[in-house]
């Protein structure tokens, strides 16, 4: 086995062979030790002093300061005798030599004494003119005295002043000694330690001369080989070529060990590259690494008179599929979109375009137009072909699910010429394609900035128009069929603008719902509803039996504290819980069934009872009735306007009758607008109905006039 000699021995054999010429040096260092003993007494005294005075002068200002709010008052009322008391007690304090108030003009007042035979004297010392034209604490120093001076002041107006003399006497004294005591105890501290630290004090600096060329050769030279690397390394360049080295003792091991390690650093730098800059579900470039693309290729753009196009694209729908089949089969769906949308991009849009996932349902396309060629064309032959192959049918969970694609398209430079901008005005575009109905694209134009704007004017003039009385309550009657009796009415919530006029429900609803403000308008309302149907009942005998039925938006459905909510507004208002009904679409049901279930059933059991509205429109229909807790389903009136001319709708109208009738629920329809859907309504059975032909929503003063 080969003996290694490793570094530490050698360099405990160099330190070894050194402390020789240590005792060589110990006479040097103690001369050295002697001088700086004798600095430190002389700079000791100083420091003394100089402590010794800022304590005194520090104290005075301070005591000065005090005692002339404390004159302020007697002075005023020129009370001689409370000064003269004032003063004594200060004369009191330690090294206090003399006190003299003076008056603005510096004449002496008092000066402690019982005659005070200084009275109405000028002070002509040294001190006396910075004493008197002092305007703040003042302080003024000799050999044996310090004096110092403060203003009396009572407000903005000067009294007078006061001056206090402090003798250096004793204080000089207490330097001293304790000058002498520090000089006692160095010298004492010397003696005892200065062999000990003038041997640690030289014996280091020439262990220091001794070991530098074995530093040097041994160690400093290997590190600095391995500090150039590692700076290769920290400027990004992780496949620099490090040292090597064949040395069998500490440096060698950490040579090799280095090279190692940057290997390391250098494999883990592509893999967290790879995950920092690519989405991990579908594997395409990420938001980060698509800004980057994006800043970059605009830079080299800039002033070619190159054109591009970026292409926002949403799956319509997409929670539809997470709600229904859950969130691996929504997975399985992104990734299949993402091939299909791959596929697609490197067949039309060329080499240089670029495709990421921003996350959730959302893919951002870049397209570089050719250099003479029209861009837009492009983007929309792209765009066309993009809607076309997303909306085939893809199997998920051997299920086949229909959705559609919302494309939004932006230029580059015609529509902005930064990507900030380019990737809002893109953004927009899709707002607007989901907005013209879905499955379609749209390229952006300022009027789209214009629209953004007006719904964001909207829900500002939305925020408190409740409070400002903009926001009111129509009732639609609502009639049985088999009597033609009315038996209820539907509150809707109506706005009137102080500038537009009347906006459409279905305008200002949908900015109250995705802002949330309807968190705040529905509670009103269902308030508001409950006071009006209760005022009925309480003027009206034949009131006594009739509902007031109230929408329930999605996003109060989502909230946990709607069955307390409703609870709370029976209880204020005195309203029975059998005279309140809660509407609620069947997608709002859908999207969360087990959640809108436990909700529903709370509701129930207080009595109030639930409609589903929009009956039809949904995704599973007649299914749902068997598992959602309801009293009632209200038929879509785009049943009801057909039901004349199209079998198919009076057929499924009648089947949605018998069915509901045989789960023993009440059936509504909306939108009977012409008298023979309501004659045919009532032959089949249904039991309430409301629109036009029966009634259109009024106030709720005109409201109580049909029940006089």
């Amino acid at each position: 086995m080969k003996l290694r000699f490793g570094l530490q021995a050698k360099f405990l054999l160099a330190m070894a062979a050194v402390m020789l010429v240590v005792l060589t040096l110990f006479a040097l260092v103690w001369q050295r030790q002697q001088a700086m003993q004798r600095e430190v007494v002389t700079l000791g005294r100083e420091a003394m002093h100089s402590l010794v005075f800022e304590r005194v002068r520090d104290r005075g200002e301070t005591s000065v300061a005090q005692l002339a709010d404390a004159l302020a008052n007697p002075l005023y009322y020129f009370d001689l005798d409370a000064i003269g008391t004032i003063v004594r007690n200060a004369m009191r304090q330690p090294d206090v030599s003399y006190v003299l108030v003076f008056d603005p003009q510096g004449r002496i007042l008092h000066d402690g004494s019982g005659d005070i035979p200084t009275y109405g004297q000028p002070m002509s010392d040294a001190f006396a003119f910075e004493a008197i034209a002092a305007r703040a604490p003042y302080a003024q120093v000799s050999d044996e005295m310090v004096d110092v001076a403060a203003p009396i002041m009572l407000g903005d107006q000067r009294l007078g002043g006061v001056r206090v003399g402090y003798s250096l006497a004793s204080v000089r004294a207490d330097g001293e000694r304790a000058s002498e005591d520090m000089r006692a105890r160095l010298d004492e501290i010397g003696r005892r330690h200065l062999a000990v630290l003038a041997l640690l004090s030289t014996g280091l600096l020439a262990l220091g001369l001794g070991v530098v060329w074995l530093v040097q050769r041994e160690l400093v030279r290997p590190i600095r080989l391995l500090a150039d690397a590692a700076r290769e390394i920290e400027s990004g360049n992780f496949d620099t070529d490090t040292p090597a080295s064949t040395r069998q003792d500490e440096v060698g091991d950490l040579v090799r060990a280095f090279g190692r390690m940057s290997h390391s650093v250098a494999r883990h730098d592509r893999d967290i590259r790879r995950m920092a800059y690519n989405d991990a579900l579908t594997g395409l470039s990420n938001r980060l690494a698509f800004r980057e693309s994006l800043d970059r290729t605009l830079l080299e753009l800039r002033g070619a008179g190159r054109q591009l196009a970026l292409l926002f694209a949403d799956i319509d729908d997409f929670k539809r599929v997470n709600d229904t089949l859950g969130h691996d089969a929504g997975d399985d769906v992104l990734v299949q979109f993402a091939a299909r949308i791959r596929e697609t991009v490197e067949r039309i849009g060329g080499p240089d375009a670029l495709l990421a996932r921003f996350g959730g349902d959302e893919f951002v396309i870049l397209l570089q137009g050719p250099p003479q060629g029209d861009v837009r064309a492009a983007a929309s032959h792209l765009a066309e072909t993009l809607v076309a192959e997303l909306s085939r049918p893809i199997v998920v969970h051997d299920r086949q699910v229909f959705l559609g694609t919302s494309i939004g398209i932006t230029l580059f430079p015609e529509d902005a010429s930064s990507s900030t901008m380019l990737m809002k005005n893109g953004d927009i575009a899709m707002y607007q394609a989901k907005v013209a109905g879905k499955n379609c694209y749209r390229f952006y134009s300022r009027a789209m900035d214009q629209a953004v704007e007006r719904r964001v004017r909207m829900e500002q003039d939305l925020r408190g128009a409740w409070d400002r009385g903009e926001l009111s309550l129509a009732y639609q009657p609502v009639y049985r069929l088999s009597d033609g009796a009315l038996v209820g009415a539907e509150a809707l919530l109506r706005w009137r603008h102080p500038e537009h006029g009347m906006i459409a429900p279905s305008v200002f609803i949908d900015v109250a719902e995705q802002s949330g403000l309807i968190e705040v308008l529905g509670p009103q309302a269902l308030r508001a509803a409950c006071e009006d149907a209760i005022r009925w009942r309480r003027d009206y005998p034949r009131a006594h039996e009739l509902f007031v039925s109230v929408n329930v938006s999605p996003r109060q459905l989502r909230n946990t504290d709607l069955p307390k909510l409703v609870q709370g507004c029976l209880r204020e208002t005195g309203l029975p819980a059998d005279c309140l009904h809660l509407e609620l679409t069947e997608t709002a049901v859908i999207g969360d069934e087990l959640h809108v279930r436990g909700l529903l059933a709370q509701l129930r059991e207080a009595g109030v009872k639930v409609w589903l509205d929009d009956f039809g429109t949904g995704f599973s229909g007649l299914s749902h009735l068997r598992r959602v807790p309801v009293d009632g389903v209200k038929i879509d009136r785009s049943f009801i306007a057909d039901v004349l001319r199209d079998p198919d709708d009076l057929a499924l109208t009648t089947a949605i009758i018998a069915m509901a009738h045989s789960l023993g629920i009440t059936v509504i329809a909306e939108g009977v607008e012409k008298e023979g859907q309501y004659a045919i309504l009532r032959e089949r059975g249904c039991d309430l109905a409301q629109g036009y032909w029966l009634g259109h929503p009024i106030n709720a003063q005109d409201f109580q006039m049909l029940l006089g």
